[in-house]
């Protein structure tokens, strides 16, 4: 629980640093990473809820 915890917590913060380099620079590439890093964020939290939600189940 906690690796998923940690997990998405530096997913956001990785995901923020990338947008703020994009809005510094204005170079794509960083709100592309940023976007990319935003999916795997949205997975490992559905991971991490689907985890809790079979804690209770069983």
């Amino acid at each position: 629980m906690l690796l998923f915890r940690w997990t998405v917590m530096l997913l956001l913060l990785a995901a923020g640093v990338c947008f703020a380099f994009y809005i510094g620079t204005g170079q794509k590439r960083y709100r592309q990473w940023g976007i990319v890093i935003l999916k795997w964020t949205v997975i490992a939290a559905l991971g991490f809820f689907g985890v809790l939600i079979l804690e209770r189940l069983l």
